[in-house]
């Protein structure tokens, strides 16, 4: 896999995890922990994204 490629599936998956995060927090029945879970998936994701682009 290209370091483009990957790049923009990071970024694909970074963007999936927003919407869910996004989606959970308007539910009535909200989970905390799986809120908490999601971001730091897209933390971690985030940091990647950035390392990468910085090479």
């Amino acid at each position: 896999m290209s370091l483009s490629s990957h790049l923009e599936e990071l970024k694909r998956k970074h963007q999936t995890l927003s919407a869910s995060v996004e989606q959970l927090q308007r539910s009535p029945a909200t989970d905390d922990l799986e809120i908490s879970r999601l971001k730091k998936q897209k933390l971690i994701i985030k940091e990647e994204i950035t390392r990468l682009a910085a090479h």
